[in-house]
């Protein structure tokens, strides 16, 4: 039977070549170590990567093969982006913020041929090289120092190289392009691969205008690491649309992200609500007369900006707001590739009143063409979509994983027909906007009820004295379990627990479901993607 149409496979090479054909005069902006900028063209960008895989290439790279990064998000991460696979080998991001142990551990599992790493990161890498023994490693002169003995300059490899020349590997649509492993905060961490296909796929729909909304006279800083599920697969988009990208490099204190945002303003911003908490704290603690900060920052009115990998709390939406920044929050996961869902504005609430508005928008969202998503409850049946009955979120698509990287599949990781159980629970209502409750592990059962932290600890950071909060579980010998809210005041605040309990009080949540005490912390302990890392805190307190 004749096809109906051509038989062309998807394929980030595609992107690459379009980037350099019709944006080469765009920029790319990377930040320093020294903090000072450095600028590149798509043009450049084009011939780099290029060179890179032809280097890859002449060094034996074979398909399938993996190359480390381990690199903070600039320019030549981009380059190793497309150039690693254009050579037909699988990029594998490694998260400089895990132990080295962890690092050693997970380039070893990958098995791990060659490394890219950022002079800056020598240290580290010096950590855990006795780990994992990597053929050859790539040093990229971050900050201009001199590449030590025994290892490779990075800048002569593409130097070297003859971009002209290069060839792409032959290859499908559905072979790995890159790797990134799940965190681990329960077990062992997993490779997911990415293919050209789902690589594809996924950067399509996030783009589209509801979501990221990508424009080509767009100037996107992506804070999400390159090295958190591909910084949310930001940097395939920017690529495709030869969007303006300016890199922060190493530098993500609120003060130094406020500089970059003046000095370059940004029409749309991603990284995680932990880093926009800090940061418009530092701005409106500049606001005021007499802070050391006054006058030095400003704002861009009418940035988009992206929040993900945890619950962002209503009160830190309001705040953008009040500067003229709204937030888009969204979910998924790293087997998710990762946009799952995103909380944008629904045609159906164009007449609803503020309160509803930022009500959906702290929500996770509706979910993004192409995935399906169902909330199975503990009979295993559907729940219905009414915005009241709970289960766990599981999910298929064409951009969900299917499996881990050289692990047996586990049981209770995908059901019986094929989905994905994400270990979320969450309502949905008849909009289908996603109300996550809980992780299953950190629910709270009280009595024989249910207690969500995620609702406690965003209502507890509501209150204009708290910088941030999170909400565990601890053993109750009446109730079996009760909450305990661990907060950290803004400084200078003075703050009690009853001034909190008759917070939540008029917040709608019932006696019952207070927290039975509260204990004032310094900060909530994170993982290394910057998540509130509730186990930390179930270490310490929960006993």
């Amino acid at each position: 039977m004749q096809t109906t149409m051509m038989d062309v496979p998807l394929s980030l090479n595609h992107l690459l070549e379009r980037a350099g054909r019709l944006f080469a005069g765009n920029e790319i902006v990377s930040r320093l170590p020294d903090k000072s900028l450095r600028r590149h063209t798509y043009g450049e960008f084009h011939r780099r990567t290029r060179a890179l895989a032809s280097a890859l290439q002449r060094l034996g790279l074979k398909k399938g093969e993996r190359v480390a990064t381990l690199c903070w998000n600039h320019h030549a991460h981009l380059e190793c982006y497309f150039g690693i696979p254009a050579a037909g080998g699988v990029m594998h991001t490694l998260n400089l913020r895990l132990s080295a142990d962890e690092i050693g551990w997970i380039a070893g599992h990958a098995q791990d041929r060659f490394l890219v790493v950022d002079d800056v990161l020598l240290p580290l890498y010096r950590q855990f090289a006795q780990l994992h023994s990597f053929e050859r490693v790539f040093v990229f002169p971050f900050s201009g120092q001199t590449v030590p003995d025994g290892l490779d300059d990075y800048e002569a490899l593409l130097a070297d190289a003859d971009p002209d020349g290069f060839e792409y590997a032959p290859h499908d649509e559905d072979d790995p392009v890159a790797m990134c492993y799940t965190s681990g905060t329960t077990g062992r961490p997993k490779g997911v691969a990415y293919s050209h296909r789902s690589t594809v796929l996924h950067t399509l729909v996030a783009s589209l205008g509801d979501f990221w909304g990508l424009r080509g006279t767009d100037v996107v800083l992506p804070v999400t690491p390159m090295f958190h599920a591909n910084s949310w697969g930001m940097p395939y988009g920017a690529v495709m649309m030869g969007v303006k990208m300016v890199f922060p490099g190493p530098h993500l204190h609120p003060d130094d992200l406020l500089d970059l945002i003046r000095q370059e303003p940004p029409t749309l911003s991603l990284g995680v609500p932990t880093i926009w908490m800090g940061l418009i704290q530092a701005y409106e603690a500049s606001l005021a007369e007499g802070s050391p900060n006054h006058g030095r920052w400003t704002l861009p009115r009418g940035m988009r900006s992206l929040v993900g990998g945890a619950a962002v709390p209503e009160a830190l939406i309001r705040a953008f707001d009040r500067h003229g920044i709204w937030i888009l929050q969204g979910w998924g996961m790293t087997e998710t590739s990762p946009v799952c869902t995103i909380s944008y504005p629904r045609a159906e609430l164009r007449d609803a009143d503020d309160d509803e508005r930022y009500r959906r928008a702290a929500l996770a969202g509706v979910p993004v063409p192409l995935v399906d998503l169902r909330v199975r409850g503990e009979d295993g049946a559907d729940q219905p979509w009414d915005g009241r009955s709970v289960g766990e979120i599981q999910v298929r698509g064409p951009f969900i994983t299917g499996s881990y990287h050289a692990v047996p599949v586990e049981a209770g990781k995908f059901t019986g027909d094929g989905w994905l159980r994400t270990g979320d629970v969450a309502s949905v209502d008849p909009l289908g906007f996603v109300r996550i409750t809980d992780r299953t592990k950190d629910l709270i059962k009280s009595g024989g009820e249910w207690i969500s932290s995620v609702d406690l600890e965003n209502a507890v950071m509501g209150h204009p004295a708290v910088a941030e909060a999170a909400v565990i579980a601890i053993p109750d010998a009446k109730w079996g379990e009760r909450p305990l809210a661990c907060v950290v005041k803004k400084p200078g605040q003075s703050l009690a627990a009853q001034d909190l309990d008759a917070h939540l009080l008029g917040k709608g949540f019932a006696k019952w479901q207070l927290p039975d005490r509260y204990e004032w912390i310094d900060a909530v302990p994170r993982t290394s993607t910057g998540k509130f890392w509730k186990l930390k805190l179930r270490e310490k307190y929960a006993r």
